[in-house]
């Protein structure tokens, strides 16, 4: 096992390596505009003691945009690993204080997201699949179907309209209410957990839809297995035949796919959190981008590419850990 992972690992890191070049090289097309403005901003400021010029030129350097795409990216990267990443232009704030002010607002929506999902669509897929064909089976994949279609603005959009403006139970947007500075700790708690119900739910909708179909077709190709035909014959009673045997199967894929989105708890719901005004990394994100924060952009970009790697390598270890073939190959 350790061999396999230290294999994995390696491979990850070669990956990423080649992943952050191609992000370099991106932020390297890009137009010269947003640098260029950045530096007038920064020359027309009181007291700014360098001209456009200098200014220009001391952006270019700090990202290594004035010794070609090669040296630039050897530049940037030997930043990064040492933990340098600039300052935000849009926050002015350096990169890495901006990143821990917002992940965390993703992280908890995420994981609410997350345990309501497994709550809710693993325990229906499999009662779809007990019941195939019957009526649980065809309102589960109705649901999931509706739930796989849904586009995220509808059904924020949905939310907002019954729950804000016809009935007048939540705030339409935003973190906080009004009187959130004259809240006590745990009132404050409350506030901030009361402007997360409708950006939780439209996730956690929008999200079930997959993991219930995915439930359903694993535990159907288990329960039609002939161990499953073997254990009913021998007179084993239902109830132990689907959660001793069926459901201990069915639950290797599922280990593998919930264990790759776990580090999407941290890589923040960008719509949902704009629609909702909710002030994490995804909402950063985007308004990073939308007013070229290239300092952001590349943090933020090199940040989901690491996600992206430890999530399939969770994947393969627990693959490996729950399927010993997997090992054994």
């Amino acid at each position: 096992m350790l061999k396999y992972t230290t294999k994995r690992l390696l491979y990850s890191i070669i990956i990423l390596f080649f992943v952050m070049f191609i992000i370099y090289t991106l932020m390297y097309s890009m137009p010269n505009n947003y640098i260029e403005q950045k530096a007038r901003e920064l020359a027309s400021k009181p007291g700014a003691g360098k001209s456009y010029t200098e200014w220009l030129a001391d952006l270019n350097a700090q990202y290594g945009m004035d010794k070609g795409l090669v040296a630039g990216y050897f530049t940037w990267i030997g930043s990064a690993l040492r933990g340098e990443w600039g300052d935000s232009w849009v926050w002015t704030i350096p990169v890495t204080e901006e990143f821990h002010n917002t992940v965390w607002y993703s992280f908890a929506l995420g994981l609410v997201s997350f345990i309501l999902q497994i709550i809710i669509a693993i325990p229906l897929g499999i009662a779809a699949a007990r019941k195939q064909y019957g009526f649980t089976d065809y309102f589960t994949s109705v649901v999931s179907m509706i739930c796989i279609s849904m586009p995220t603005f509808f059904l924020a959009t949905v939310l907002k309209y019954i729950f804000a403006v016809k009935l007048g139970w939540l705030d339409i947007s935003g973190m906080q209410s009004r009187d959130y500075m004259y809240l006590s700790d745990f009132g404050k708690f409350l506030d901030v957990a009361e402007h997360f119900i409708m950006p939780a739910i439209t996730l956690t909708v929008i999200s079930i839809g997959s993991l219930m179909r995915f439930t359903r077709t694993n535990m159907l190709e288990v329960l039609n297995s002939d161990y499953i035909r073997t254990a009913r014959a021998k007179g084993v009673p239902e109830k132990q035949v689907i959660n001793r045997h069926a459901f201990r199967n069915t639950f290797i894929p599922l280990v593998t796919t919930l264990g790759g989105s776990l580090p999407g708890l941290f890589s923040g719901a960008l719509i949902t959190e704009t629609l909702f005004s909710i002030r994490g990394i995804g909402y950063a994100s985007y308004e990073s981008m939308v007013q070229g924060d290239i300092p952001f952009i590349m943090f933020y970009l090199a940040f989901i590419s690491i996600l992206t790697l430890l999530g399939n390598l969770i994947t393969d270890l627990l693959y490996a850990a729950v399927d010993p073939r997997v090992r054994l190959s």
